[in-house]
């Protein structure tokens, strides 16, 4: 039976530029790149490859020297144009010069009759052998899933809540019958307890049909379709808790590496935001760079690039590359320059929960707004206002969790939640905060002290 939750807290941000359902053809970017830093957890890449070296879609880059098993892989085939390193030789890309065909490594093929028989041992050797397994995070910790582990659960968030969000819909579309043997898959790792969590005010039809697995929906403004939230609702985690989450094309993935025998990294990606003249999908891989892929479709110079969405992407710049987890591509005016009377004057395009600082935009708390990057202050000491406690929709204390990391009182952070959040349930404090602090660093620094402690 399926479980309906209506979540009340949260923040819409009406960020201009939503991506209309329409794709676009376009010429794919020449380079594409894997990130290990897109991999938390991840505790010291081998690589397996040089430069110069032809690869396949599917040929393993680098293997984890934690757990040497899981295999990261090309997402393209071509020819291994650089190798990018960082302080001590730390591996910060793997570059590669694409073939206008892709090629890809092929794996064992299986029927559905295959699938029925599969042994949990057998599925996990596919997985981390193809590449796919790096999909799988486990929380609490936010972390690479270790294959050994047998989680309690798997879930699945299917619709996304932050600004300007892709359509899974409409990603996913022409993908259901990969979508169901993946999921098919999965029932293999968690004694087959999958959860598929669905927006309450629209059930597409690419999800509305999937078999074993337990539907739930949800309702609510942002961070509603963060999958750590809807954890929370569901069955709250702890410290000696292990669940797996994964996102739907990943999911799309495994049934097609399953069924076609390969490892298809194809994806559409949304160009989105305000600088965009005309917001889009396209379709490419992961990893690709953003050139082409934003060419001759933004609206000036004194641009930020965001791989992902403007609370958790990446400022990459309109030659960086998108990250393994990204959909999309945000595109909003830069915020360096200074603004005479800042927040005190009045005015109907500001957004700010706070009702002191931008009272006129409640007045029109739907219309689309362009918003730049700048902070409207500097970082200053912690303040307590409340806030965060309106606007995070977990049983938790959010502002006492964060000065507990701060002040590294191990036995607070644990009593407050920190096992229940990673960055992303928290990017909506860190729009809010008016000190202006790096909460999503501060969220990782505590994970990182727990999880080594």
């Amino acid at each position: 039976m399926p479980q309906t939750f209506h979540l009340n807290k949260g923040f819409n941000i009406p960020l201009a530029g939503r991506a209309l359902l329409e794709e676009h053809k376009i010429n794919q970017p020449d380079s594409f790149a894997i990130k290990p830093s897109d991999f938390k957890g991840l505790v010291q890449p081998k690589l397996l490859v040089s430069v110069g070296e032809n690869v396949k879609s599917g040929s393993p880059l680098f293997f984890d020297k934690g757990s040497e098993e899981v295999l990261f892989v090309a997402p393209v085939s071509g020819e291994i144009s650089e190798i990018i390193r960082g302080e001590r030789r730390k591996v910060i890309e793997i570059r590669i010069l694409a073939d206008k065909e892709i090629e890809y490594k092929t794996f064992k093929k299986h029927t559905k009759t295959d699938i029925i028989n599969l042994t949990r041992a057998e599925a996990i050797a596919t997985l981390t052998v193809s590449g796919i397994w790096p999909s799988f995070i486990q929380r609490p910790y936010g972390v690479l899933a270790n294959p050994s582990d047998v989680p309690s659960a798997i879930y699945i968030s299917a619709f996304d809540s932050n600004p300007c969000a892709p359509d899974m819909a409409y990603i996913m579309r022409g993908r259901e019958g990969a979508f169901q043997l993946g999921v098919d898959v999965l029932n293999k790792l968690a004694k087959g307890n999958i959860h598929l969590n669905l927006d309450a005010s629209e059930i597409p039809s690419v999800f509305s049909g999937t078999d074993h697995a337990n539907i739930n929906k949800f309702s609510g403004p942002h961070p509603a379709g963060n999958v750590g939230v809807q954890i929370h609702h569901i069955k709250p985690i702890g410290k000696k808790d292990k669940v797996w989450t994964i996102d739907p094309l990943s999911v799309a993935r495994i049934g097609t590496l399953f069924s076609e025998g390969i490892y298809d990294a194809s994806k559409l990606i949304a160009i989105t935001g305000s600088e965009v003249i005309n917001p889009h999908y396209v379709k490419t891989y992961s990893g690709a760079c953003l050139d082409k892929l934003v060419a001759e479709n933004i609206k000036g110079t004194h641009v930020r690039f965001i791989a992902g969405n403007v609370l958790t992407g990446e400022h990459v710049g309109d030659r960086g590359y998108l990250g393994h987890f990204h959909n999309q591509i945000s595109v909003i005016p830069e915020g360096d320059q200074e603004e005479f009377l800042g927040w005190l004057l009045p005015s109907f395009e500001k957004l700010s929960f706070h009702k002191a600082f931008g009272l006129l935009s409640f007045l029109s708390p739907k219309k689309e707004k362009v918003l730049d990057t700048n902070t409207n202050g500097e970082q200053r000491n912690f303040t307590i206002s409340g806030a965060f406690e309106k606007i995070l929709p977990m049983d938790i204390l959010p502002t006492y969790l964060f000065k507990s990391i701060i002040s590294n009182d191990y036995d607070e952070m644990e009593a407050l939640g920190i096992y229940e959040v990673i960055e992303e349930d928290v990017a909506l404090c860190e729009y809010i905060d008016v000190s202006k602090n790096d909460i999503q660093a501060i969220i990782r620094e505590g994970i990182e002290l727990i999880r080594n402690s």
